[in-house]
């Protein structure tokens, strides 16, 4: 189709309609709005002079420029506004009785050749075309929100759609300044696909009481480096959405990490619906607010869990680089710090590299001289861990191999002093088979830190039901004081961050699996449109394709669900020795150094 799509009715002016008619007018495109809603029509115009407003405000459009793009808006309220657009998207709410009540008039308003685009999130593309009267001509265009904001566009095609009209929509995002995304019809499409099986896993975490709201948002921000935690992401999503996105995404795959978590129904039903209603998960200053104010469930700054024990000293076991980046965390918090390893020459060789970070600091200008001889000086690599006799609290950092792990308890059980407290890193591993390898089993808590650790701010602190609670307040201090951000979790696979991230991995691996999307277009869609800093086949190259299986697995054995089964594709990758970049090829293929 060479015909340029100069004229585009958007129909629905709420949010994302009057975001995508700003983007439209803006672009040069004559615009027109459809809202059965004369209060909403308003509203969209009124958004737009105040956005074009602030835009001259910050001189990136002269006056002239602004009076140009509100002209191009115009708002009606009847469908047959529509006649002279050569294409029309339909942004109303996401129900199909009232987008298939919209296209069947369509049918008999729009010229043969317009094209018709339906923005839905959720529904299937091909039902809402196999109703149309020129299904070809029907296609999906998913937009994100906020839409002047978010480059991702999702250009949704089906079985039965020209795929002449497909190139021109693809065109008309480009010239949008957006990066379109070519993506079959299935429930969610790519970047809902798998934002939504993700937000659903939280919440159902939520809803088991593993984990506090609090707790589960920050330690996806501060983990995994997202703008936003899921729950926080819901209510800004609206769980009611959310609740119907879900719904459509397991009736296609019957997958039960699509199945809507009975807390979204809950709320739902309650009005709860989030933000717009100005309460979901949190409680906010009034409807359609994003202030969060306290509730009931909101953490007491006063709240403590009892006094801890002393902790003035503490060893840390291992070589590698989370050990040493762990040891360099404690030293320049002020802590006396014993670094053992296998033997003196790798706890030197450890001792070294944290040199190294020091001086790298010093280099940046975020540490002084001085500050960087003190640090050193505080800590001590020893080449056995005899020298742990004394310290208040020992760290082990060795390989995630749970016998190894075990050993090395059964001998701190033995060298570390009555009262010490005793923590493993482990990342996936029980921390209760660690303490039960101790004759103290209530001394030992999980302090899980996240690579690199002396940059990273998380550490999921993991009680396992032997933990004694001064052990539990002990840790609480520990990550308070070395600038650390603790989030409380039980003792379970994946603790939170895992848990909730490497389903979502896997569901990547699925979808190029199936050939549904490629690489390039998956990680896009994520960076582009849910704001991750890397994508998932980015993130799983670096992580290591091992790792990320060994993960899989035990989330897999612990919970039993075969959704979690890892992806034979990761699976064949590994076998292969193509691990990520540290063998130079993984999903994608790295320069060797």
């Amino acid at each position: 189709m060479d015909t340029p799509l100069s004229t585009i009715a958007v129909v629905g002016l709420g949010t994302m309609g009057t975001g995508i008619a700003d983007v439209l007018a803006r672009a040069g495109r004559e615009v027109i709005g459809i809202d059965i809603d004369e209060t909403a029509a308003a509203q969209a115009v009124a958004a737009l002079e105040a956005s074009t407003a602030r835009a001259v405000a910050r001189e990136r459009i002269t006056e002239q420029e602004r009076q140009d793009v509100l002209a191009r808006f115009r708002t009606y309220s009847d469908l047959q506004a529509a006649a002279a657009a050569d294409l029309v998207i339909e942004v109303v709410p996401e129900a199909y009785e009232t987008k298939q009540e919209v296209f069947r008039a369509l049918d008999g308003i729009v010229r043969p050749d317009a094209i018709l685009a339906t923005g839905t999130n959720a529904l299937s593309v091909t039902r809402l075309a196999a109703d149309s009267a020129h299904p070809e001509r029907v296609l999906g265009l998913h937009f994100f929100t906020p839409v002047q904001a978010m480059k991702l566009v999702e250009v949704v095609s089906s079985v039965l759609t020209d795929p002449r009209h497909v190139d021109a929509v693809t065109r008309l995002a480009q010239e949008l300044g957006k990066e379109p995304v070519a993506v079959g019809d299935r429930p969610g499409f790519v970047a809902d696909g798998l934002l939504f099986g993700y937000l659903n896993q939280a919440a159902a975490m939520y809803e088991a009481k593993y984990a506090s709201r609090e707790d589960i948002d920050a330690a996806m921000r501060l983990g995994c480096g997202l703008p936003m935690g899921p729950l926080a992401l819901l209510d800004l999503i609206g769980i009611d959405t959310a609740r119907t996105v879900l719904e459509a995404m397991y009736a296609s795959s019957r997958d039960r990490l699509h199945a809507p978590a009975p807390i979204l129904k809950q709320l739902s039903e309650a009005g709860l619906t989030g933000r717009k209603s100005g309460r979901g998960f949190y409680s906010y200053a009034s409807a359609g607010s994003a202030e969060v104010v306290a509730d009931a469930l909101t953490p007491q700054d006063s709240a403590s869990a009892g006094a801890g024990r002393e902790v003035r000293s503490v060893g840390v076991a291992g070589s590698g680089t989370m050990a040493s980046g762990i040891a360099e965390v404690f030293a320049k918090a002020g802590y006396q710090v014993v670094l053992a390893a296998r033997s003196q020459e790798k706890a030197d060789t450890a001792k070294a590299r944290i040199a190294k970070s020091l001086g790298r600091s010093v280099d940046k200008g975020r540490m002084t001289g001085e500050a960087h001889d003190e640090t050193l000086a505080r800590i001590v690599p020893a080449g056995s861990l005899d020298a742990f006799a004394e310290v208040d609290l020992a760290v082990e950092a060795v390989a995630e191999d749970l016998a190894v792990k075990q050993d090395l308890f059964a001998r701190l059980d033995k060298i570390c002093k009555p009262g010490a407290v005793l923590a493993t890193t482990t990342s996936s591993l029980p921390v209760v088979a660690c303490a039960k390898a101790t004759s103290r089993p209530q001394d030992v808590i999980g302090m899980h830190f996240f690579n690199p650790a002396p940059a990273m701010k998380l550490v999921e602190i993991v009680r396992t039901v032997l933990t004694a609670d001064d052990v539990h307040a002990t840790v609480r201090e520990v990550t308070a004081k070395i600038r650390k951000h603790g989030v409380d979790c039980g003792d379970r696979a994946g603790f939170i961050v895992n848990a909730l991230l490497f389903p979502y991995l896997n569901n990547a691996i699925k979808m190029v699996q199936e050939h549904y999307a490629t690489l390039d277009d998956i990680d896009a869609a994520m960076k582009l449109g849910g704001g991750y800093p890397m994508g998932p086949f980015e993130l799983l190259d670096v992580v290591g394709l091992d790792v990320s299986l060994a993960i899989e697995k035990v989330l897999h054995r612990e919970f039993r669900d075969p959704g979690l089964a890892p992806a034979p594709l990761l699976e064949h990758l590994v076998a292969a020795g193509c691990l990520g970049r540290k063998t130079g090829r993984g999903f994608r293929e790295y320069a060797r150094r």
